[in-house]
């Protein structure tokens, strides 16, 4: 027997981005973290939570990484450690789902800090816009008479292709809201009216 599952708008979605030191969870740090929650529906900008995070050593910010959200050691030296920015998402993420832009790479990077740390992981469910772009492209191809072939993945080339307005890239905070705004109009593409229909 299936538990029923809540209505979309009755749950809780941590949106989050990290910004990262490279693309390996096992190797490479997480350098920042954004998170903001839709609540009924709604981006709620007050409840966002952002921290730079300090890595263990300073070559794990690598140059390749650089290039893209501009982070250097000077800027993360004195943030705090991972241990105690995963206190403030653990306390997010059990309130309700997260939610993520590309869940391979955010979800692999969380887990594996959680086993570092030494903490339980809370195995929310997970929302991922990357899943819903595809759902909705396949859903496209038999109700539209012209139906993209591919989706773009890319956040910005998402948003701009949902009309959404362009945010500077690579902040997580920013990245964070980008996603929960691009989720907002997925939700509606896609016909989801359960959690279930999200995940």
């Amino acid at each position: 027997m299936l538990l029923r599952s809540p209505s979309w708008d009755e749950v809780v979605y941590w949106s989050l981005d990290l910004e990262l030191g490279g693309l390996d969870a096992k190797r490479d740090a997480i350098l920042a973290v954004g998170m903001v929650a839709v609540r009924e529906g709604v981006v709620k900008l007050g409840e966002s939570f952002t921290s730079l995070v300090r890595p263990d050593r300073a070559e794990l910010v690598r140059p390749p990484s650089i290039a893209a959200h501009q982070l250097v050691w000077d800027e993360v030296r004195d943030a705090p450690p991972v241990g105690a920015v995963l206190e403030e998402i653990d306390v997010r993420l059990r309130q309700g789902a997260l939610l993520v832009h590309h869940a391979g790479i955010d979800v692999a990077f969380l887990q594996h800090a959680y086993k570092v740390q030494g903490r339980r992981w809370p195995r929310p469910a997970v929302v991922d816009t990357v899943a819903l772009l595809l759902k909705a492209a396949h859903k496209a191809r038999f109700t539209s008479t012209n139906p993209e072939e591919v989706p773009a993945l890319n956040l910005g080339e998402a948003r701009r292709n949902a009309r959404l307005p362009e945010y500077q890239a690579h902040d997580a905070l920013m990245d964070a809201i980008a996603t929960a705004e691009l989720f907002l109009v997925l939700r509606r593409k896609v016909g989801a009216r359960t959690l279930r229909d999200l995940t």
